[in-house]
């Protein structure tokens, strides 16, 4: 139901714009397949086929039909890219896929999102064939942005740069000449400014690439009307009181509710015998 879908993005755009926040992280635009990743309730489903068709509905309930429409905020796609494809289903690992598979089953959705206008896109933890995609070029600036045409700003995820190498100074320059233009430092940002000065005063990185990431993040704001105005509006309390946000939250929980028949004791435990058939008794 992908006008639900929208519709629930756009109940939390207005909730989280009321408060003075601008930005998710969402839409989660990961194609789960491996049930074992332990982050498969992010995803809309197993096949690119769903995650295609909620991306954009997803996205442009939460911008609205343009960056800066009142009430609503910026969406982010994530993660870049084949987060839920990772061998054996371990999170932040390794997709041991061929290009031709990572275009068809994990590329669709965020194609569709930046048809819908999506405005930040952040890079997954995992890797890409033994890759990080923090440091991965082709997938950020080639594909991403070139092939793909995303006018966005990309983030970092949460520590994201960490793994890249052991020294720190390395890792803000594979991450900023991966084409990263935002990144999230919770424990050194203060190193993160003097390391990324360092480097671009030996010309390890271009005046062209810090101008690329500070015009898109600054084109970002503009279009969202930040500027002009930066504070929450009180203009949307009235429906957030009256909780028809509960009323929608119950109803899509009703329409993807599953029921399942526990006809077979172990599905009964602990009220039932644990008692477990050779064959299935009729």
């Amino acid at each position: 139901d992908t006008a639900l879908v929208e519709k629930c993005a756009a109940a939390t755009a207005l909730e989280v714009r009321a408060i003075g926040l601008n930005w998710t992280f969402s839409p989660c635009i990961a194609v789960a397949r491996d049930i074992r990743w332990g982050r498969t309730y992010e995803s809309f489903g197993e096949t690119p086929g769903v995650v295609t068709m909620m991306a954009g509905p997803a996205v442009r309930g939460y911008q609205g039909d343009t960056l800066g429409t009142p009430n609503h905020i910026l969406a982010c796609a994530k993660h870049f890219v084949a987060d839920g494809g990772t061998k054996n289903g371990v999170n932040a690992g390794n997709a041991e896929i061929s290009e031709a598979t990572l275009r068809k089953i994990h590329l669709p959705g965020y194609i569709k999102a930046i048809q819908a206008g999506v405005g930040s896109v952040m890079v997954s933890f995992s890797q890409w064939n033994g890759v990080y995609c923090h440091e991965n070029k082709y997938l950020i600036t080639d594909l991403l942005k070139g092939e793909l045409g995303f006018k966005g700003f990309v983030v970092s995820d949460w520590n994201g740069i960490g793994s890249l190498s052991s020294d720190y100074k390395t890792c803000v320059k594979l991450g900023v000449n991966a084409g990263i233009d935002m990144f999230m430092e919770p424990t050194q940002p203060i190193e993160f400014i003097n390391d990324l000065k360092e480097l671009v005063n030996e010309d390890s990185v271009s005046m062209d690439r810090i101008n690329d990431a500070v015009s898109r993040i600054l084109t970002i704001k503009f279009k969202m009307g930040l500027f002009e105005h930066p504070w929450a509006s009180d203009t949307s309390i009235d429906s957030i009181v009256d909780n028809e946000h509960g009323a929608l939250a119950r109803w899509a929980f009703r329409q993807y509710m599953v029921m399942m028949q526990t006809d077979h004791p172990l599905m009964l435990w602990p009220k039932a015998s644990v008692k477990i058939p050779l064959a299935r008794e009729k």
